[in-house]
């Protein structure tokens, strides 16, 4: 593996919600100081949307837009125009909102629940949050309870087992994915020796790429059986990563600042080569709201 990193943006808060987009090249967002940016192959950001804070995942639609996570989950599209939600929080029933997304081969959508604010000061209870599905047709339901901070959902190079970081549990589990969209029994896959299990990628061999967010921490690149094969380091708080490039053969990190009640800026962009392709996401294909 060629071990040359570059930074390539820095300036930003909390970087998150990392996605390829062949046209517009990397989407990122900035949970603390708002926005959705992209960082063009050529090295230029520009962007997308202004304002919305705490989108800590995000995904392509074949409408031609983003699905973004926050209070909402929700519809964006690049030309503008109302946002459309799909999936609202309710907060009556401890759902606070949205952190990390992602898409099957189908285009359903997988998006993990919160029950307690990762970002901003919340004084109320933590709860634990769930795993919602959202089918084609936009209906939604739960398919896995009892996360305590959800973070990193991907798939296997087969599509049949979702990996899913619980940040409150420094673990990462894994299920069976059922034809439907439903998932088997919850099982360990590996708990993180090394910072906070965060976002994560797979790659087209079975490995996992595993954000590991603290101080001395990095990409942990662990095989399919969980062992850890690889620590990257980062600079400053990695928080997710992800394949990109024509080949999807580089894999962009994102970090953001340590101390989230500051002004800090410290959040940046890195790139790397692999030695290996990352299993590309689908765009989401459920139906919008009219």
């Amino acid at each position: 593996m060629e071990k040359l990193m570059e930074k390539l943006c820095e300036g930003y808060g909390l970087i998150e919600g990392p996605v390829w987009d062949d046209a517009r090249g990397l989407i990122f967002s900035d949970v603390v100081f708002g926005g959705v940016f992209a960082l063009s192959q050529s090295g230029q950001v520009s962007e997308i949307f202004a304002h919305r804070k705490g989108i800590g995942g995000m995904a392509i639609h074949e409408a031609g837009g983003l699905i973004v996570s926050g209070r909402n989950i929700a519809f964006k599209a690049f030309g503008g125009g109302d946002t459309k939600i799909i999936l609202d929080r309710n907060e009556a029933e401890g759902n606070l909102g949205y952190n990390d997304i992602t898409t099957d081969a189908q285009g359903r959508i997988y998006a993990g629940s919160l029950g307690v604010s990762t970002v901003f000061e919340d004084d109320r209870k933590p709860q634990s949050g769930d795993l919602y599905l959202i089918d084609l047709d936009g209906s939604a339901r739960i398919v896995a309870p009892d996360v305590r901070l959800t973070n990193g959902l991907g798939f296997s190079p087969d599509g049949k087992i979702l990996y899913h970081s619980d940040s409150g549990r420094k673990s990462v589990y894994c299920y069976q994915v059922n034809d439907d969209g439903s998932l088997g029994e919850k099982q360990l896959f590996v708990t993180a020796e090394t910072g906070t299990p965060d976002g994560l990628v797979v790659s087209e061999d079975g490995r996992l790429w595993l954000a590991q967010a603290g101080r001395n921490a990095g990409v942990g690149v662990y095989d399919a059986q969980g062992k850890l094969t690889e620590l990257i380091k980062t600079e400053g708080m990695c928080t997710s990563v992800c394949f990109g490039g024509p080949e999807r053969k580089s894999l962009y990190m994102v970090t953001g600042s340590e101390d989230l009640g500051s002004d800090q800026r410290d959040g940046a962009v890195y790139r790397m080569s692999t030695d290996v392709a990352g299993v590309p996401v689908a765009p989401a294909k459920v139906k919008l709201p009219g």
